[in-house]
């Protein structure tokens, strides 16, 4: 769905036709309603702050990127780019991750990261944009289409609450691979994004946590 940010009401016709295809999903609404869809505002400070929840808790990726919106206010690519390594670590950044943030800004300002024409390109397309920046991966791009751009069908099968969601809904002995997720997907499409919206509405739910 290119072009088009998804709506609370499209996320509720992809639960419908999910409910119809995978009965496991009646007991996630049952618990936790029809889920949010946590949309995102596209550009560079969405892109930070996903890439930031990679891997830790979303409370400190949230606190991190207030930190570092303090710090660049406003939060461009040339403020970020004028933070040094000290002001990014007082932020909470790890240098790794203070590299890859640098590396967004950078191509913003070198014009080679355009967030205003990921919209009109697929989703195959977007990938290879965003992924041609280091310290972007498929599961950062899958998000940044999932939440900001609202494609319907992106799949961030390496998410770790994704994965452990699978787990507990269908009372897995093991974590699945994301190869696993992946195929167990299948039967999911074209509401893969959706389908994702669920599986976080029930791992936040158990734990008591909302994003």
């Amino acid at each position: 769905m290119i072009g088009l940010v998804m709506s609370q009401e499209t996320v509720r016709t992809g639960v419908e036709e999910l409910l119809r295809r995978e009965p496991v999903f009646a007991g996630v609404v049952e618990r936790h309603g029809v889920p949010p869809t946590w949309a995102r505002e596209p550009g560079l400070g969405s892109l930070v702050h996903i890439m930031l929840e990679q891997q830790v808790s979303l409370a400190s990726a949230r606190a991190v990127f207030e930190r570092l919106k303090a710090l660049a206010d406003p939060l461009t690519a040339d403020n970020l780019l004028r933070l040094d390594d000290l002001q990014l670590r007082q932020a909470g950044f790890s240098r790794q991750k203070a590299r890859y943030a640098r590396a967004v800004a950078g191509a913003v300002v070198a014009g080679t990261l355009d967030f205003g024409a990921l919209d009109s390109l697929g989703d195959d397309e977007v990938d290879a944009v965003l992924q041609s920046v280091p310290g972007i991966g498929p599961w950062t791009s899958a998000v940044y289409r999932l939440s900001v751009l609202g494609r319907q069908d992106a799949w961030p099968a390496s998410d770790l609450a994704v994965i452990a969601g699978i787990a507990a809904l269908w009372r897995l002995p093991v974590l699945p691979t994301p190869a696993e997720t992946v195929a167990r997907a299948e039967a999911w499409r074209p509401w893969r994004a959706v389908a994702a919206r669920l599986i976080w509405q029930e791992y936040l739910g158990v734990r008591g946590k909302r994003p």
